[in-house]
């Protein structure tokens, strides 16, 4: 059986990509969640990594949850409502909070369908760019479901509430121009060059000083709950840890010298 999730590096670019062809890269299995939640933490730890990529085996970058194991209350759910409870919990709900912990930019390169818990997939991540036959659905409401992953707090964020609405509410798909149109992805690209302007677009974020670029992100995302006062004190602060590294005191006498930087992580 192939490892469910693939992970590999190029430099300071981290490649993840979903290994289950076979269920069109269904996240809601154990060994999915696992390995998914292990390769994220992975490159969080690792200060070498500056960039990320999520994408999909196959033709699909993922159905969100297995389907043919929701058949007689299979999968997440069981006859006890409070382990169902505690499965989401134990389950699905660690992808989101990974990647909400996770400090490195990454970019989901969307290669076909994204359904469901698919689709909140894609929102976690930062940068979101789709192959011309990309398809996103907020299907849950077509089985019956809610999005219990995460969905109605995420798809908000990328859309806006009326688009999410639409969405969730008919649970339609919408292909990739429309994602683009509505902001839920920043690019469309012919499939074939999907992953390499992936790359070239994890690269240009790269040559970027790692410290950063996750204090960056963090006050992207800390800035989406937050006051304007409160996220003022955590930028102060965050500054005066980023005028105190190396990489500062290089990008400055790089740009005083008109020379490329070289930057080191410290």
């Amino acid at each position: 059986m192939s490892e469910p999730v693939r992970f590999e590096q190029e430099g300071p670019v981290a490649l993840i990509t979903l290994n289950q062809p076979e269920s069109r890269n269904a996240i809601s299995d154990p060994a999915v969640i696992d390995a998914l939640v292990g390769a994220i933490e992975r490159i969080d730890a690792d200060l070498s990594v500056r960039a990320a990529i999520l994408t999909g085996a196959g033709t699909a970058f993922s159905s969100g949850g297995n389907v043919k194991k929701m058949n007689d209350g299979g999968g997440l759910a069981d006859r006890l409502p409070v382990q169902t409870r505690r499965h989401y919990k134990g389950g699905i709900q660690r992808i989101p909070l990974a990647f909400d912990k996770l400090e490195v930019p990454i970019i989901a390169a969307v290669n076909g369908p994204a359904v469901g818990a698919g689709c909140d997939l894609a929102c976690m991540c930062d940068i979101r760019i789709a192959g011309a036959s990309a398809r996103f659905a907020e299907s849950f409401v077509k089985l019956g479901i809610i999005p219990g992953d995460g969905g109605a707090w995420l798809l908000p964020r990328a859309v806006g509430f009326s688009k999410a609405s639409e969405m969730a509410f008919t649970g339609d798909a919408i292909d990739a121009e429309e994602a683009l149109a509505c902001g839920l992805v920043s690019r469309v690209v012919p499939d074939e060059e999907l992953l390499p302007a992936a790359k070239a677009l994890a690269q240009r974020i790269a040559a970027n000083p790692p410290h950063a670029l996750r204090m960056t992100k963090r006050l992207l995302r800390e800035g989406r709950q937050t006051s304007l006062a409160t996220l003022l004190e955590f930028s102060a602060g965050l500054q005066a840890l980023a005028h105190a590294t190396a990489d500062h005191k290089e990008a400055v006498a790089a740009f005083l010298a008109k020379r490329p930087p070289e930057f080191t992580g410290e």
